[in-house]
């Protein structure tokens, strides 16, 4: 029996004007809401630029992006509405998306046409038109580098929070505010094919994944300033007291330029087991598989396999720092401080009681045929520091809770330096070879039953 067509519910028919002059925020929202009343069905567009304000699918609605068709963010911050939200690990009131699927059910966005944030005007606000001003130096300079991520509020691509059986497959997203995809307290997502790039502004993650569950991502590419796929999971107290994991994430068939790597972390609270990553191709990241936490962050992450990953020209092919960017990650508001403190500044500022709870566990961790290819002398630039060479293992947790059971099987790893392993315990390595152009061993200190690489 054929699959019964879904009615079409036309933007132009609800007064949308593909100039990308006119507003046409109400229009869209119009015809989704009359999509989802009538029980469901599909929002299209007819080719050309749709600026708009954020946007609120519902249940049962597809929206069908084809190619030629451009939605774009309107730059004006009063049209992106303040919801409640969670940002970088701590729930608050913040500007919504420029699409937000939220608390809802059976959501599709799908069609090769573009997503376009503008993300110029907040990436400006963030750090100036020179990368070197706005409100991060301002914050920088008081202390308060851990609070300009939260106070400058900045928009995401793409918001799907509270919701299941999601669907997001074959656009592109571009210049995103904030992060590009944020998918939190989510089950069963299936994100396939999605094209992620032109992300040059602070912080443009590609695919952000926080205490969902049951998610698939595949056959994407990603090129942003930060993470390009990453596993989070909530931060410090605030993290702690919502307790969700991350679990039951596959990642595979993704290839990633220009932007952070494969990461789980910084947020880790809520933990994140069971992640299966494979067959990936990175090229330029600055890392390939990164762990990130903190000593206030606390969380267990357990069950991590990641196979068949080729890196090139990425100069921290494993970057597992536990004690990550102390700046940003422990926030202590200024004893001089003589303003009414932000309620979210409170959240952030909370201490974890008793501290050993915030001390984050890395365990059973599976590593297999992963090939490193690289060149001597690798130079990237980031935050106005330049990492000269490459290094194979950056690594870095706490003698509490050292990094464990890590098991490393047929891997090469070419590097101008072998790198350090420090609190780590019961690691094996099976036919894994590192050739470096400086000759030295890795520097380990702290270790218990830590096997080495073949050195060449």
């Amino acid at each position: 029996m054929a699959k019964e067509k879904q009615r079409e519910f036309k933007v132009f028919d609800y007064g949308a004007k593909p100039d990308g002059k006119i507003l046409c925020t109400n229009s869209i929202q119009n015809a989704i809401d009359r999509a989802a009343t009538a029980g469901g069905g599909v929002v299209a567009f007819s080719k050309g630029i749709y600026l708009t304000g954020a946007i609120f699918l519902k249940s049962n609605v597809e929206m069908v992006i084809d190619e030629g068709v451009e939605i774009r963010g309107v730059v004006d911050e009063t049209a992106y509405p303040t919801i409640w939200s969670r940002v970088a690990g701590i729930e608050m009131d913040w500007p919504s998306g420029l699409i937000n699927v939220c608390g809802q059910n059976n959501v599709k966005i799908t069609g090769a046409g573009l997503i376009n944030g503008q993300g110029e005007y907040w990436w400006d606000k963030y750090w100036g038109e020179d990368k070197l001003g706005g409100m991060r130096k301002d914050y920088t300079a008081r202390g308060l580098r851990w609070a300009v991520d939260y106070d400058c509020e900045r928009p995401r691509n793409i918001i799907v929070l509270n919701s299941s059986e999601v669907t997001l497959e074959k656009f592109n997203s571009i210049r995103s505010p904030f992060w590009n995809i944020h998918i939190c307290y989510s089950d069963k997502v299936h994100v396939d094919g999605l094209k992620i790039r032109e992300n040059k502004g602070p912080s443009t993650d590609g695919i952000d994944i926080d205490s969902s569950s049951n998610v698939l991502v595949e056959n994407c590419y990603i090129e942003c300033n930060d993470d390009n796929l990453c596993i989070k999971s909530g931060r410090d107290a605030d993290g702690l007291r919502v307790n969700r994991v991350a679990e039951n994430i596959v990642i595979r068939g993704c290839e990633t330029g220009l932007g952070g790597g494969i990461t789980i972390g910084s947020e880790t609270s809520g933990g994140v087991r069971n992640v299966e990553i494979y067959n990936i191709k990175a090229k330029g990241t600055e890392n390939g598989l990164r762990f990130k936490s903190a000593r206030t962050r606390g969380g267990v992450i357990e069950n991590i396999h990641v196979h068949d990953v080729e890196m090139i020209d990425v100069p921290n092919p494993f970057s597992f720092q536990l004690n990550w960017n102390p700046s940003y990650s422990y926030a202590v508001i200024p004893e001089d401080w003589d303003r009414e403190i932000p309620a979210h500044w409170k959240v952030l500022a909370k201490t974890v009681e008793p501290p050993e709870m915030g001390i984050p566990e890395f365990r059973n961790i599976n590593i297999n045929n992963i090939e490193v290819k690289s060149f001597s002398k690798i130079s990237v630039e980031k935050e106005n520091k330049r990492q000269q060479f490459s290094k194979a293992f950056d690594v870095d947790a706490y003698p509490q809770k050292p990094i464990s059971q890590v098991h490393f099987k047929d891997v090469t790893i070419e590097a101008d330096e072998a790198g350090s392993i420090l609190n780590a315990k019961d690691w094996t390595m099976e036919n894994v070879i590192l050739r470096t152009v400086n000759q030295g061993s890795i520097l380990t200190k702290n270790c218990e039953n830590v096997q080495l690489p073949r050195m060449e």
